[in-house]
């Protein structure tokens, strides 16, 4: 296969285009983009049940064999997985066999009864090249065996969606189409990742098995049968084989609806004297948002901007933090802003949090969500059974896990890890400082659930408050926690796309340095307690994960840790975390940047960042 590709300009923050849900013009075109939104713009849920073949939207076909092509194919170097997934630039996937390799891979690294006659799910964002990917997807589980694929209709499933849709369709697992907050489009990024039947993301067992496969795959298993029509919510035979499309939201706003208090939450944002926006930054969110925070919840139809889905995410960088997600952050910070505002990413499971020109760092979020869980979220009502954060997130979450007498785990970046503790039933809340949240009622961090657990809070502390009252605010709620637990002060330092080799020097420069540094090193002025490469030992299955991200820890709790991150698509991005508690209230106003100055100074003087990569500035400060 050949093509051309026309360079564009670098993605920017999320500011060409903004949207609402009633945009005239942009809702024709979604509609011709993702037919499943051919009905009113303000709910995005297809009304046809699969079970009546006279709704206008189900399709059924009648059953047809098919044979199996044996396809030969060469291997490709560079398939090795990330934290979530394998992740490449579109022309790297458009390949000749490039991804039917990698899916190939997959099915022989699996034991055969975790698919054989099995069912699997298949979804995704909605970017760039989906649409060809599922029907090559489609085709190979076909020919591996398998007896039936849901799809999500116009291959429409956030990662979140995927995993519950696993989880109450009782499926062997899912493929899930998606390069999550990168950006998108035929110069941008793809990806692709399997969740195993608890609707977690395989284990790096299986994802060093595929990639290992991959470097002396010889042929693939394809069937031969014609694209499906995944347009239409339906059912396809071909033989014994079937491809059923679904309704994309249905499932999971039913799963909300059981976390939740929908009822409680509507007598917040049906209130008129209060303002709500959420920006699905024109992401899968977008075929969400419209369904269940204005007909489920009575927010207006206006409060949800960038809501239409789009293959390139409207020319932006589906990444909610302060700097791509731009648009909201304007809002927010304005005069007379709105008093809550949200954000999720690409595929859906990532958020941010704000209220009226404030902040709230996603490991805040997290520590603020697990100390109001039980009270505000029947899901929690019962107790907590555990807490656990991502080892770079700040220590926020240690101290209501202290304080309320719960398990707390720390372990590596990747969601992966939190999915073992929860089907053991160790852990409930969970997050990462890289904006991702969740508990256990999905296998995956989750965007949305997030939103309305803090709408929970908001509207539980709100409850009795009558009309011209003042409302308790987000901001009211984040001061209230660190006037209780404390401020930890946290940042962390992106730089996107350095040169991997100027990179992995530097990691490589760090981990000398660790190897020579012992207990009472001073830095400055702070006095080393250890520094370490993070290792975790899963207390689970035993399994092991070293190499994790350089920590040096400080007497006083400080810390600054670097961390090469697995899930971009192109170079190396160097990601450095800075932390420092602070328990005097009269410290907590304090800007973030200001109060951890002196030890960003020393996080990069201890690295020699710009030495190694040539680096003057960082791409994201969060």
């Amino acid at each position: 296969m050949s093509f051309s590709v026309k360079l564009q300009p670098p993605i920017s923050a999320h500011t060409t285009r903004r949207t609402t849900a009633t945009d005239t013009a942009a809702v024709a075109k979604l509609r011709r983009t993702f037919p499943f939104l051919r009905r009113p713009i303000r709910s995005f849920v297809v009304k046809s049940s699969i079970s009546s073949s006279s709704s206008p939207s189900f399709m059924a076909t009648e059953s047809q064999k098919f044979t199996i092509s044996s396809v030969p194919t060469k291997s490709y170097d560079g398939q090795k997985t990330g934290t979530s997934g394998l992740r490449k630039k579109v022309k790297v996937f458009m390949q000749e066999n490039y991804l039917a390799n990698w899916i190939q891979a997959l099915f022989n690294s699996l034991p055969r009864e975790d698919y054989l006659n099995g069912l699997l799910v298949l979804g995704g964002d909605g970017r760039y090249f989906n649409k060809e990917a599922a029907q090559i997807i489609i085709k190979i589980a076909a020919a591996n065996g398998v007896a039936k694929i849901l799809v999500g209709q116009d291959g429409i499933l956030s990662t979140p969606a995927v995993s519950a849709v696993i989880r109450k369709r009782k499926a062997n697992g899912g493929f899930i189409m998606s390069a999550s907050h990168n950006p998108g489009g035929p110069d941008y990024d793809w990806g692709i990742k399997f969740n195993y039947n608890s609707g977690q993301p395989a284990p790096e067992s299986i994802t060093d098995k595929i990639y290992g496969n991959t470097l002396s795959i010889s042929e693939i298993k394809m069937a031969n049968i014609p694209d499906v029509d995944l347009s239409r919510v339906g059912v396809t035979k071909f033989g014994n084989f079937i491809v059923e499309v679904v309704d994309p939201v249905a499932d999971y706003i039913e799963l909300m609806e059981s976390v939740f208090d929908f009822e409680l939450i509507r007598s917040l944002l049906s209130r008129s004297d209060y303002r709500f926006t959420f920006d699905a930054m024109h992401a899968v969110t977008g075929a969400y948002a419209s369904p269940i925070f204005v007909e489920k919840l009575g927010a207006r139809p206006e409060s949800i901007t960038n809501g239409i889905p789009l293959e390139d995410f409207g020319h932006g960088h589906p990444d909610p933090n302060l700097t791509y997600a731009k648009d909201l952050v304007e809002i927010m910070y304005a005069e007379n802003g709105p008093d809550f505002g949200a954000a999720s990413d690409g595929d859906g499971d990532r958020n941010m949090i704000l209220g009226s020109s404030f902040f709230v760092t996603p490991s805040d979020s997290v520590a603020i969500i697990a100390a109001n869980a039980q009270e505000a979220i029947p899901y929690f009502r019962n107790g907590i059974k555990g807490l656990a954060r991502s080892m770079p997130t700040s220590g926020a979450l240690d101290r209501v896990a202290e304080k309320l007498k719960l398990p707390f785990f720390e372990v590596p970046t990747g969601w992966k890890f939190f999915g073992n503790l929860m089907d053991a039933g160790k852990l409930s809340i969970c997050g990462e400082e890289s904006f991702g949240t969740g508990s256990d009622h999905i296998r995956e961090k989750d965007g949305i659930w997030a939103v309305l657990a803090w709408l929970s809070i908001i509207a539980y502390r709100n409850r009795e408050k009558k009309p011209g009252e003042r409302l308790v605010s987000v901001s009211d709620v984040v001061k209230e926690y660190w006037a209780t637990y404390g401020r930890n002060f946290f940042s962390r330092y992106d730089y996107e796309e350095c040169e991997s080799d100027g990179a992995n020097k530097m990691v490589e420069y760090l981990r000398d340095l660790i190897s020579k540094s012992k207990e009472g090193d001073t830095y400055g002025d702070y006095v080393l307690q250890f520094a370490d490469d993070f290792y975790y030992e899963d207390p689970v299955d035993g399994s092991v994960a070293s190499k994790q991200g350089i920590r040096f820890v400080f007497t006083d709790g400080s810390r600054i840790i670097y961390r090469l991150s697995g899930t971009g698509s192109a170079g190396a991005t160097v990601r450095i975390y800075i932390e420092q508690f602070e328990p005097d209230v009269s410290k907590h106003d304090l800007d973030a940047q200001i109060a951890l100055k002196p030890l960003i100074d020393l996080a990069l003087s201890i690295s020699k960042l710009k030495e190694f990569t040539g680096r003057e500035k960082p791409t994201v400060i969060t």
